[in-house]
């Protein structure tokens, strides 16, 4: 994709970094019906160093007809087609939505930002997507954060796991109340990641489809040590 064709972005640069310059990024998805602006209020609560030098970026997801709404249009990284257990998802949408996120990663490259400093974070819809794309991306990315998410496109993931990212640190969390991705969907989705070798960090709490004050304190835990 060419840099015109990048997905908008809220994007917050750091404000002491000793160097004056971002030296890692973290790019965090929005939920279904959300946009950019949901996480940005987050970022202060974090716990990060004053000094840090992590930029984050927020990217909008266009707005799209969506099955389970009744057709109507909004922001979304791919269709939904069903609520079952295991979630019906437009595949296709999916993997369009990994290549624009995977475009934001290569324009951060093409900043001075290498993989191996880039965090993929998401929530609902956009933890799919970086689950989705964290585990086949061809190198060392620096984490996931996965929250209130689940697998899509779980058949192919066997074949199309990057064995650079095996080792990658995984956090992920879920409400234990969660109504719209019922905990056992996420737990699948540990299961299904373990199950083919990767580490997860793996938190509940007692909330439902939402980011409380706790989890915000673990996934700044998890920022400040993989990208120390």
């Amino acid at each position: 994709m060419t840099p015109s064709s990048l997905l908008d972005s809220v994007t917050l640069e750091p404000q002491n970094a000793p160097q004056g310059q971002a030296d890692a990024a973290v790019i965090w998805l929005h939920g279904l019906g959300a946009n950019g602006h949901d996480f940005p209020p987050i970022v202060p609560e974090l716990g990060l160093p004053k000094d840090h030098a992590i930029r984050f970026v927020f990217p909008h997801a266009p707005a799209i007809p969506v099955t389970i709404n009744g057709g109507m249009v909004m922001p979304a990284w791919y269709d939904i087609l069903s609520m079952e257990s295991i979630r019906e998802v437009d595949e296709a949408g999916v993997r369009l939505s990994a290549e624009r996120i995977e475009a934001l990663i290569a324009a951060e490259r093409e900043r001075g930002i290498p993989a191996n400093r880039i965090v993929l974070a998401g929530f609902s819809q956009g933890g799919a997507i970086a689950m989705h794309l964290g585990l086949r991306y061809p190198e060392r990315l620096a984490g996931l954060v996965l929250l209130s998410t689940y697998m899509a496109c779980d058949a192919n993931v066997d074949e199309e796991h990057s064995a650079a990212n095996q080792d990658i640190p995984i956090l992920q969390c879920h409400g234990t109340h969660d109504p719209m991705v019922r905990l056992s969907m996420g737990e699948a989705a540990r299961d299904r990641m373990q199950g083919l070798g990767y580490t997860v960090e793996w938190h509940t709490y007692p909330m439902m489809h939402q980011v409380v004050m706790e989890e915000v304190e673990a996934i700044g835990a998890f920022l400040r040590r993989v990208l120390a």
